[in-house]
């Protein structure tokens, strides 16, 4: 039976109850901005100085990525007033089976860099399905865009001749009767016009920023 000094306690109790989950939810959005910022930004100067993303980078934040979400969103997702930081695990693993998967075939078939595998499927995790799948999209206009730049100024400001050979792949020469050299990893990596790192860094912020709620 439910007294009249219960009855009374009843409200504060929820009250309190919604501060926790309010709170929580501040604490889940903090980390989220806090540390898919920080890797975005520690991915591309990596990508940018070196052009590699150490493991060192990415399998911290994707096992953090997975402790997150299962901590804070569980395994359907949760609600969120930012509108990005809810995903789950399940839009998680989806995501980073979509992130992942896609990245690790172009890399197979010489298409991209170890790095940026690693980067994609750490990245995935934190993002969810929906946006990571808006990342891709757009970090792969603002590929296309940056190498037509950069090949454009190559073409203007050198001979084509100069810009074919910094930048198309051409086997090595070698002695008559001997099998053409095929170029490295390393040199492969140092052919890239332009570091993946950066555009995935510009895309997360632009979709981060486009799923926030309007003030």
């Amino acid at each position: 039976m439910v007294t009249e000094t219960n009855s009374r306690r009843l409200p504060t109790c929820f009250g309190n109850v919604r501060y926790i989950f309010n709170i929580m939810e501040i604490l889940r959005d903090i980390l989220f901005f806090v540390c898919v910022g920080l890797f975005t930004v520690a991915a591309a100067l990596c990508d940018v100085r070196t052009r590699r993303i150490p493991n060192r980078l990415t399998v911290p934040v994707f096992v953090l990525g997975l402790v997150y979400q299962i901590v804070f969103n569980g395994w359907s997702g949760a609600e969120s007033s930012s509108g990005i930081a809810e995903a789950g695990l399940k839009s998680a693993l989806l995501a980073f089976s979509m992130g992942f998967g896609t990245l690790f075939v172009l890399w197979l078939i010489g298409g991209g860099g170890g790095g940026d595998v690693k980067l994609m499927g750490a990245l995935s995790v934190w993002l969810g399905f929906q946006s990571t799948l808006l990342v891709m999209m757009a970090s792969t206009v603002l590929v296309l865009v940056g190498t037509l730049a950069v090949m454009g100024w190559s073409l203007i400001s050198k001979t084509p001749w100069k810009t074919t050979a910094k930048f198309i792949a051409t086997s090595k020469p070698t002695k008559p009767g001997m099998q053409p050299v095929r170029e490295t990893v390393e040199e492969r990596q140092n052919r890239r016009i332009m570091a993946y790192g950066v555009p995935v860094a510009l895309a997360t912020w632009a979709v981060v920023l486009w799923k926030l709620p309007p003030l």
